[in-house]
């Protein structure tokens, strides 16, 4: 646990017969990674808490999936019995999450069966009541025809745990109504970085490539919270090798010793001037993480365009083999919607009239003027469904056979471990449906058909498992990019901050599963950590 997470509270105490496993006195094991114990343990001692004696390992339907949780994308295998996942375990991949996942990945999983949408919700009053599929759609039909949207006044929001195939199908729908106002609940900067450039907005380095980091600058991030599986990659390089960490933003409990520059725009231009941007200029392989905090800020374009100066003014960011400029992104939907361009890149002040959320939950009250019509589509009754006048039950990541494409780029599938509740229908065919009922039905009827449309948008959407490569001209060409887009983006002075202050409750499944509520209980909406000293290779 400590070589891995820097959790150092875990160990033993006596010896020979009187050797006991545990914990310092009084005190809990305070990781994200800390479930990876169980798989560790080479006896059964350490147990899964929540799965014990809950089922016999034969009555179980073993599924190789994905999760979704954060961007990293890591493998897992979903052990399910009928309809109820009962645990969820590490899936070996070398190239994105090793063996291990974090405590969300791996616990949260008895949200799949609290506060689910089973079926279609129509509004009546301050009331919702239960119908039909044909009523459902048919009110929203109604709905649609009566208000008449003109352009941007039909909007669509998505979310989170969205699928590509979903966002897809939802933006050629809106298209096909006559709007381009598509969104993330979440801001994601597209208009700062674009999306005519890849390079711009994924995860260059790649994961694996971490450990070959020589130099490493994180600005507007916590990768404890925000990918905790690839934290552990920050502090394995840490540990093999003498380098040197910096840090622009809010403070956070690091696994890793680091150097604290400041927390704001002046920070970051003072560091790459300073000797820790002398020191990323003569590194072989230096390493810059601009994560998800940064598209959140107001100075956003003051800093992507600091980026690419710095990458555009020294050759060792962008060779044949390396690209150190790196963008993580903490939700599981984000690369996926900007290769498919569910964003919106010239903002309006239209007044939307229509909004429909695709598992949209992290929006405000100002974000849907009280005299819209809401349609809400997803698996979870959460902020976004109290918006709605009609709901339409979704599928969990566990119950469908979906694209989802990691923070660096790599396009993987989700595989159905079990049903969907009730009548709950899987998302691109829930939009699919609604298509016909407004008369706009859109060309596709099947998975294979509708990704085949994934294709004609992007190629790489269809092939698994793979990055595609950016060659370092092109790379280059997105620097200048960066730097031109934002040439009179203005200095404000806003401190960043981390964007997740929660671990445990990130979205609507964690939000509804008992487990992570314990976990709040136990440690409190943050994580206190005693911070491990880098041992001395010396002594050992």
């Amino acid at each position: 646990m400590n070589d891995v997470a820097g959790a150092p509270e875990f160990g033993t105490s006596g010896r020979g017969n009187d050797l006991q496993i545990g914990t310092y006195i009084e005190r809990n094991i305070n990781s994200e990674m800390s479930g990876n114990i169980i798989d560790l343990c080479p006896v059964g001692a350490l147990t899964s808490k929540p799965y014990a004696f809950r089922a016999r390992p034969w009555e179980l339907k073993r599924t190789e999936t994905i999760d979704v949780f954060d961007a990293v994308g890591s493998n897992i295998r979903v052990d399910a019995r009928g309809i109820e996942v009962m645990r969820v375990l590490p899936r070996l991949n070398d190239e994105v999450n090793e063996e291990w996942i974090s405590d969300k990945s791996r616990f949260a999983c008895d949200g799949l069966k609290t506060q689910r949408l089973t079926t279609p919700l129509i509004r009546n009053g301050d009331k919702f009541e239960v119908g039909t599929w044909d009523e459902a759609l048919s009110t929203i039909a109604a709905a649609y025809s009566k208000i008449k949207p003109q352009g941007d006044e039909l909007k669509a929001i998505s979310g989170a745990l969205s699928d590509v195939e979903s966002m897809v199908a939802l933006k050629d729908l809106i298209n096909r109504l006559g709007s381009e106002n598509v969104t993330t609940d979440v801001k994601q900067a597209s208009d700062i970085h674009g999306v005519d450039f890849r390079s711009n907005f994924i995860f260059n380095s790649t994961i694996d490539g971490i450990e070959d980091a020589d130099q490493i600058l994180l600005i507007g991030t916590n990768p404890r919270h925000e990918a905790a599986t690839l934290n552990t990659r920050i502090r394995k390089v840490w540990l093999r090798q003498e380098l040197d960490i910096g840090h622009i933003g809010q403070d956070f409990d690091s696994t890793f010793d680091k150097q604290h520059f400041g927390t704001d725009v002046k920070a970051l231009e003072k560091t790459l001037k300073g000797e820790f941007g002398s020191k990323l200029s003569k590194a072989s392989n230096p390493l810059i993480i601009v994560g998800s905090g940064v598209a959140e800020s107001e100075d956003a374009a003051a800093i992507y365009k600091l980026v690419g100066e710095f990458a555009s003014k020294h050759s060792n960011f962008n060779t044949p083999d390396w690209n150190g400029v790196n963008l993580l992104h903490r939700e599981a939907s984000r690369v996926g919607a900007l290769d498919v361009g569910f964003t919106n890149f010239n903002s309006t002040n239209t007044k939307p009239k229509f909004v429909y959320l695709l598992g949209a939950d992290e929006i405000k009250n100002k974000d849907i003027p009280k005299d819209a019509f809401v349609v809400y589509q997803g698996h979870h009754g959460d902020l976004g469904a109290s918006f709605a006048d009609v709901i339409l039950p979704g599928s969990a990541y566990t119950e469908k056979s979906a694209t989802y494409v990691n923070t660096e780029g790599r396009t993987q599938i989700t595989r159905a471990a079990t049903n969907p509740p009730g009548v709950a229908r899987e998302d691109w065919k829930i939009v699919r449906a609604l298509s016909e009922y407004l008369g706009a039905t859109l060309p596709y009827d099947d998975l294979y058909a509708i990704r085949s449309r994934l294709g004609q948008i992007a190629p790489h959407l269809v092939r698994h498992d793979v990055i595609e490569p950016v060659s370092n001209d092109i790379a280059l060409i997105g620097f200048n990019e960066l730097v031109n887009k934002n040439k009179s983006a203005k200095l404000i002075g806003a401190p960043l901050k981390n964007p997740i202050d929660n671990f445990y409750f990130t979205d609507v499944i964690s939000r509804s599963s008992p487990t992570m509520a314990k976990c709040i209980s136990s440690f409190g909406a943050k994580i206190d950590k005693i911070k491990d000293e880098k041992p001395d290779l010396n002594d050992i």
